[in-house]
């Protein structure tokens, strides 16, 4: 007599993408949409930060050069002012602030010609949030009235195990829900699989590059550029082989 029969799981963890059950491709297509959503947005943000750094839309090999080695013919406050910072405060402002700054940033011209500037403009950020310079002082903006060196030592040693541990993660899952592709040369899907970590690393290494030798800039927007392709390709392979229409005919005809 043989024992009751062990009843069938409902989701199946290590199925090809084609014959998902509905609750894991529901999971999955939820997960890659929402990612693919966040590199968007992701791309969007350094448009308005780094792709202003020389004061226009669009990331150039100059914004890398600004952002990690400086633009070292003035303050990082002006190159602020004049890039990514620009759309927060008008020109007049602006002005007035670069002007003291030329002077030699005095400190009895701070309360009356500055602080009322910064205090409306600067400080909703510039005193709360930890990473960035603390402008509600003058010896918080002072800090950025030197030569524009660009990202300082700490600043890239934070961001870069942030990216690295972060973004790796992100991608462990995409890579994951891949594999489960079929119908791909086996070398391809290794290859798409090694290439985000591959433009990432060099991404980060990249930006430490950058900071003293300039002219390796470009890599930044190869590296930046290649993961972020490689992890398109993943994303929406694997989107269609969740739903592809030859896979909803069949599920009709049952």
């Amino acid at each position: 007599m043989s024992g009751p029969e062990v009843p069938r799981p409902v989701v199946d963890w290590g199925a090809p993408l084609s014959q998902t059950a509905r609750p894991l491709r529901t999971l999955f297509t939820g997960y890659l949409v929402v990612i693919g959503l966040g590199l968007l947005m992701s791309f969007a943000q350094i448009l308005f930060t780094h792709g202003m750094a020389d004061g226009e839309l669009g990331l150039s090999v100059d914004d890398v050069v600004y952002s990690y080695y400086g633009n070292r013919e003035g303050s990082r406050l002006e190159a602020k002012l004049g890039g990514s910072m620009k759309l927060m405060a008008d020109e007049q402002e602006r002005a007035a602030l670069i002007k003291w700054v030329r002077q030699g940033s005095p400190q009895e011209t701070w309360a009356t010609d500055v602080k009322p500037i910064v205090d409306a403009k600067c400080v909703r950020c510039h005193s709360v949030m930890p990473g960035i310079p603390d402008y509600s002082t003058y010896e918080g903006l002072t800090v950025v009235t030197a030569i524009d060196e660009g990202a300082t030592v700490p600043t890239l040693a934070r961001v870069s195990h942030v990216h690295l541990f972060g973004i790796a993660f992100i991608f462990f899952f995409v890579c994951g829900i891949f594999t489960l592709t079929t119908g791909i040369a086996p070398w391809v899907k290794a290859t798409a699989i090694a290439l985000p970590y591959a433009f990432l690393t060099l991404d980060v290494f990249s930006w430490w590059a950058t900071k003293w030798v300039p002219e390796l800039a470009w890599l930044t927007i190869v590296g930046g550029v290649g993961y972020s392709s490689a992890t398109a390709f993943m994303i929406l392979t694997s989107l269609y082989q969740l739903w592809w229409p030859a896979r909803r005919r069949a599920e009709a005809r049952d």
